[in-house]
Parts: C-alpha cells; sequence; structure tokens
C-alpha cells in the first residue's frame, strides 16, 4: 500500500495541470486547499474537474501496481496412468489430443519431466516437494507431520482460493473425510478411493455433504463442473485461485469392491483406454474454456502433467457371476512410428518419463520446447515461486522451483532427476545419462529402451565423467 501512495503522489505532482501545488498545501487540506490554490492561479478549474483529475491519477496508479504484483491463478492438471506416447504433440500417433496439443502449441512443451513409476509416491512428492523415501508412510496415506506444510497449505497462505477435485489418494476419505481441509483445500469433490465407482454413478465426497452416489451421472463432467463453478466464484471475489485437478482418467476401474461399478452407457464394458483418453482430452477443453469464458487466460498459468507412464494393461469387463476374473485390454500405443507398450509400474522412461506442458498467454513464449529437468518434488517450491510464498528455511526440500525454466528467466537448472521403486530401486539421471543405484549406467540416446548397460568402466570420457557427477548426486541423497 505504500508503495501505491508513493505512486499517486509522484504522479499528482508531475501533473502539469496540478502546477503550484504544494505538498505542505496539500497535507493541510488536500482537497479544498488545492482547488482554492488552483483559482488564485486562475486556472478556473472547477471542483469536480479537479477531483476527477486526482480520481484518475490514483486509478492509474492502482493499475499499474496491482498489474505488476496479481498473483497467478494456477489450473495444475495431472492425469492418471498417461505417459508420454498418447499425447499428440509428444509424437503420439494412436489417439486425438487436440485439447492438450493446443495448450503446447500455445506454451511450452517440456522434453524432460519425471515421475515415481506408479501413483501414490508420485502425488506425494507432489505434495510435498520431498521424495517419498523421506516421508516413510505407508501405501495410500499421508504423513501427519507434512500436512500444514503440504501444497496445499502453501497456496492457502500465500491468499489463495484452493480446491480439489479428482482422484485423492493420501487416506481412504471414509476413515479421515476431513483430511483434505487439513492440507489445504477450501473445496474438494472426490471420488471414493476403494469405496465405489470414480467414472458413471461415481461415489463423491464433498466438504459440505455426505458422500453418496451419483446416479446417472459422469464422475470426470462433475470434477470439471465443480473445478469450473470453483474457478468462476474465486475471479467473481478478487481473489487468485489454486485449482488442482488429479484426474480420475485415464486409470482403469477398481477392482477391489464386493461389486461391480457400473459399464459405460450402452455398453457391456468399461471405457477402454483410448475413449479414457478421449474424455481426458475433452475435459482439459472445457477447463480451458471455463478460462476463456471468463477472461482470465492471460492471468492463469495452466499446466498439465500426468503421475507415472502409460499402464501396461486396462480392464475392459468382468467374468463370472461374482466378477474375480476380468477381461484385460493390453495398452500399446504408437508414437514415433514405433509400437510402445504401457510401462507403468518400471522405473524406464516408459514408466517415468511423463508429459508436462506449461500454458501461460503474455508471458510464455508460444510453441517452444524445453530440454531443462524437472522431477516431481518440483511442484510444491514451483507453486511456492509463483504465489510469492515463503519457503520455511529449516525444512529442506528436494524439489527446486522450475518456474524460471517456463518464464524464460536466468537462474538455476535441475542437475539431476529422482525416480524410485519398491525393493529400493532407484536412479538419477541427467537427459543423456542415467545411473541406477545398483551401478548400471545407460546412454539414453543410443539406448533409450535400456537394453545394455555401458561397462562397469565405460570406455568414453564423457561417460565416465557423467557416471562420477551422477554417483556423488545419488551418494548425497542418502537414501535409506
Amino acid at each position: 500500500m505504500d508503495e501505491i501512495k508513493d505512486s499517486v503522489k509522484k504522479k499528482f505532482f508531475n501533473n502539469p495541470i496540478n502546477e503550484g501545488i504544494t505538498r505542505k498545501t496539500m497535507q493541510k487540506n488536500p482537497l479544498w486547499l488545492a482547488h482554492d490554490h488552483c483559482n488564485k492561479r486562475k486556472y478556473n478549474l472547477p471542483m469536480k474537474i479537479f477531483a476527477y483529475s486526482l480520481l484518475a491519477t490514483l486509478a492509474s496508479s492502482l493499475c499499474s501496481v496491482g498489474a505488476t504484483d496479481r498473483k497467478p491463478n494456477v489450473l495444475l492438471i495431472m492425469a492418471d496412468d498417461v505417459g508420454l506416447e498418447p499425447i499428440g504433440c509428444y509424437g503420439g500417433e494412436s489417439f486425438e489430443t487436440p485439447q492438450v496439443d493446443a495448450l503446447a502449441r500455445k506454451g511450452m512443451r517440456f522434453e524432460h519431466c519425471y515421475s515415481m513409476p506408479v501413483c501414490h509416491p508420485s502425488r506425494l512428492a507432489l505434495m510435498t516437494g520431498r521424495y517419498p523415501f523421506r516421508l516413510k508412510t505407508g501405501w495410500g496415506d499421508f504423513p501427519k507431520e507434512e500436512e500444514d506444510r503440504s501444497i496445499g497449505r502453501v497456496m492457502q497462505k500465500a491468499g489463495y482460493a484452493t480446491a480439489v477435485a479428482g482422484k485423492w489418494q493420501m487416506t481412504l476419505l471414509k476413515k479421515d473425510p476431513g483430511q483434505p481441509g487439513r492440507v489445504g483445500f477450501d473445496k474438494w469433490l472426490l471420488f471414493g478411493w476403494h469405496e465405489g465407482a470414480r467414472f458413471h454413478d461415481p461415489f463423491l465426497y464433498r466438504r459440505d455433504k455426505p458422500p453418496r452416489t451419483e446416479k446417472g451421472s459422469y464422475g470426470p463432467d462433475l470434477y470439471a463442473d465443480f473445478l469450473s463453478a470453483f474457478m468462476e466464484s474465486a475471479h467473481k471475489q478478487g481473489k487468485p485461485f489454486f485449482a488442482y485437478f488429479p484426474m480420475a482418467l485415464a486409470h482403469d476401474v477398481t477392482d477391489d469392491l464386493k461389486w461391480q461399478v457400473p459399464y459405460a452407457p450402452g455398453k457391456d464394458r468399461w471405457m477402454n483406454y483410448g475413449e479414457m483418453i478421449a474424455s481426458m482430452d475433452s475435459t482439459v477443453g472445457k477447463l480451458v474454456g471455463t478460462l476463456d469464458r471468463l477472461g482470465i487466460r492471460k492471468e492463469t498459468v495452466v499446466i498439465f502433467t500426468g503421475d507415472n507412464g502409460t499402464a501396461s494393461r486396462s480392464k475392459l469387463r468382468h467374468l463370472g457371476k461374482k466378477g474375480s476374473k476380468y477381461e484385460y485390454e493390453k495398452v500399446v500405443v504408437a508414437r514415433k512410428g514405433e509400437r510402445v507398450p504401457g510401462g507403468k509400474g518400471s522405473l524406464r522412461d516408459t514408466g517415468t518419463r511423463v508429459p508436462l506442458i506449461v500454458n501461460w498467454p503474455g508471458t510464455v513464449k508460444e510453441g517452444t520446447v524445453n530440454q531443462d529437468l524437472v522431477d516431481f518434488s518440483d511442484w510444491l517450491p514451483t507453486m511456492a515461486e509463483l504465489a510469492g510464498a515463503k519457503l520455511a528455511p529449516d525444512r529442506p526440500l528436494d524439489g527446486q522451483s522450475f518456474a524460471n525454466s517456463f518464464r524464460g528467466n536466468e537462474g538455476p537448472r535441475r542437475t539431476y532427476a529422482f525416480s524410485e521403486s519398491r525393493g529400493k530401486q532407484r536412479f538419477v539421471r541427467d537427459q543423456r545419462w542415467k545411473l541406477y543405484a545398483s551401478g548400471k549406467m545407460f546412454d539414453l540416446r543410443q539406448d533409450p529402451m535400456e537394453k545394455k548397460a555401458l561397462p562397469e568402466k565405460p570406455v568414453a570420457k564423457e561417460a565416465q565423467s557423467a557416471k562420477a557427477r551422477l554417483a556423488q548426486s545419488l551418494e548425497k541423497l542418502n537414501f535409506k
């Protein structure tokens, strides 16, 4: 506010029409004496004109100062079980993804974003800015000590309205329905993980209502409508928003219920993988359409990513009276002229290399491709930088902000990406070289499918140097 006051004063006294008005005169009686002074100087200005001059100066100052200080809205979309292969702008040829492709065409596509190989660890890293091995929590849980320091809390404390919709997987909501609020979300619409359907006739939790099955409804439509209403409400209230959308798509249906969730209407099966990708893409388009309708595209950072690689198979229908057996489709996707099997669960690129697209009209240069490294611990510090939030210096993070990468600013860049899996399997890598904790190393430029590891002592000096550097990075992580 002091900055605004100073700006107003400077513009007012520099305006030729206000010549002769001193700060001392204004301090005595800002409006009347200034008007009297103008009359004595024979400017013959009516009081209304003087007032309009002052108001115009104030409005101009407020706009110019506010424009530079305004915090951007953030819409973070994370698809489920979607690696690079299904997305057209990444060379995918099996499916059409026009809405996601449009984000890349008018924004920035990152080539080196790395997740954990399966869903829950990726979400832990995103929510905390820390690698999963540091958190010592069970599958589907979220550590209590991280609740007040989560990504939602960071944005909330920075003055953002916050909401989440879709897949939660941080707890069983039937045991702890208030957890989304404790980790920083003002509103939520989340399907009951392992309790009911996520797609057709979904079983949903809200902040202010008991959970219920939405008969005749399609979950992804409800999630998109919910976030659209939230974004519109926050915009009308003049608050920046953080809308987090961990999508249900394109993960297949749950298989651990005593009964089966509904098939797709008019079909004798659930949606296949291609149908889910099409629905995912159109849902992205609905949300972007909301931002267009509200006229806030330039004020909103839209980010699209995936939680892990593409699924290797997807349930189509249940077999037998009890439905304990399933018919699956094998997911193989064409990309850049090759047939690529889904690699979810693997530490190879097909399991950990995921799409990352940042779209921010007027800030992110259109049609750009970025080669910087990003891993899933980077989400929290990146959101914090966008929000202007200060993180506790006594709490070390594994992540670092990649905001400079899409803003086109100078600054430090990540030198390695990390991922981990069960059995203490893990790797560190850069854009070309990949080193596993086992000591195996691959040159991904020459061997992207990791068919043959390099010799224990690489021959090429470049490989020797890369191995030494990555080994040092791996050691510094102090993985236990």
